[in-house]
């Protein structure tokens, strides 16, 4: 079975804040935006390496037609089980993308934000890149 790259960076590199801010406004649009880039190549089962899929329980899931297996959107990226927001955790992925020395308190001011959330989601974004050396998650 064939891994696909989300490269982050390559979304967020165009973007001003504003637009940035007017893209990831909403969990839905983060959704949206996760779900064409993750599946751009087409839908492989991490089960069985089925291609074929139906609509899963919750929105922008896939359910493999063959071993019943249901992935979530968010499944196998740095979103994973990812407890805040999805357009906080994408803004502090796109701050850290832009400026990847900013300091956790930074963002939590910021952000408005605990630091510790910050802290711990920053330091996710930064071993992802460490393994991968760019700002990409293999799913």
């Amino acid at each position: 079975m064939e891994n696909t790259v989300i490269d982050l960076r390559k979304i967020f590199i165009s973007m001003d804040t504003s637009h940035f801010k007017e893209t990831f406004s909403s969990e839905e649009k983060c959704l949206e935006i996760l779900a064409s880039a993750k599946w751009q190549n087409g839908f492989v089962c991490h089960k069985c390496g089925g291609t074929k899929y139906g609509h899963g329980k919750t929105q922008y899931a896939r359910r493999c037609t063959s071993c019943k297996k249901e992935e979530s959107v968010t499944a196998h990226t740095i979103f994973h089980h990812c407890r805040i927001p999805l357009p906080l955790a994408f803004e502090i992925a796109y701050l850290v993308c832009g400026t990847p020395g900013i300091a956790a308190s930074n963002l939590s001011q910021m952000l408005d934000t605990r630091h510790m959330t910050c802290l711990n989601f920053k330091k996710r974004i930064l071993e992802c890149v460490a393994s991968h050396g760019n700002l990409a998650k293999a799913i």
